[in-house]
Formats: structure tokens, sequence, C-alpha cells
């Protein structure tokens, strides 16, 4: 399907429809103990060649989403991820035409090998107007650390320290 971008009704209306395609990628990595995360659902929302680029290291890790997906499902099938969640803390969306670009502020939290971790970040996401609907093309991320926080302008005001 094709949607119009010729007034801010149109962009309201993906404004939503990208809202729902973020929102749906953080409940297909979100999952709590005993339950199984639906990782497929990933394959849904990227272009066949999307990638997903972890920058949080001295050198970006890149993958397309069946790598993205293929290490993550055997740590839980090990039981080693026994419970993972993410989700959005705000975002910028810009659209222009058939492309869109959404920086957002995360936090995520999990259990791997019996310990507790949370982190943050801002992610990156590109989006593409495709014959069937909007989807991301790729997404990059890095998280917090000593000397790299979240702007503070990302943040709501509840939420301007890592607890």
């Amino acid at each position: 399907r094709k949607l119009a971008m010729t007034n801010a009704q149109s962009d309201n209306a993906v404004g939503a429809e990208l809202d729902r395609i973020a929102s749906e990628f953080f409940r297909a990595v979100s999952f709590e103990a005993g339950q199984r995360p639906p990782y497929e659902n990933i394959r849904g929302l990227f272009i066949g060649s999307g990638l997903l680029i972890k920058n949080a290291g001295p050198m970006p890790e890149i993958s397309t989403v069946s790598e993205f997906i293929a290490p993550r499902q055997a740590q839980v099938d090990s039981g080693a991820l026994s419970r993972f969640h993410e989700s959005e803390l705000s975002q910028r969306t810009v659209i222009f035409g058939n492309v869109a670009h959404r920086f957002s502020a995360y936090e995520k939290s999990g259990t791997m090998n019996g310990a507790a971790f949370k982190a943050r970040g801002m992610i990156s996401t590109q989006f593409v107007l495709t014959p069937s609907g909007w989807k991301m093309s790729s997404m990059a991320w890095d998280d917090e650390r000593a000397g790299l926080r979240i702007p503070a302008e990302y943040l709501p005001p509840e939420r301007d320290t890592l607890a």
C-alpha cells in the first residue's frame, strides 16, 4: 500500500505507522522469564536486506535480520538469556516522502547467566516506503557508558539518571 506524503495529516498517519513498527520491534525482542521471545516477527518489520548494527564497542557488529536473531535465539534456547525487556523512552521522527528517520532513546534490562543487567542508549532507525508498506531498512545503536550519556532532551524528567 502506498501512503501519500503531501500534508500534515498524511505525516501523522505515517508517524502512527512508524510508531507501530517500532513498538512491534520492541515487543519482538522482549520477553519475561518462562516465555519465549517472538524473534521471527522481526523479519516482517525489515526490508529483505535490512541491517541491525550494534556500535557499542571498538568495532561495529553488523548483522542481517537472520544474523541478529540467531545468537539471541541460541541464548534463549540454552537458558543463558532468561528475560529481556527493551523499550523506547522517547523519539524524534522526521518523514520526507518515502523515507523516514527515527532517533530514539531506549532502555533495556534482562537476566543473562543468572545476573541482572540494564543499560540505556540511542537508536537510529531508517524506514523506507515499499510496495508492501513502511519497513525498517536499518537500525544502529550505541549504549551509554562513561563519557557518553543520552542527551537530556531525549529523557523524560523522571528518567534523567540511570537507576
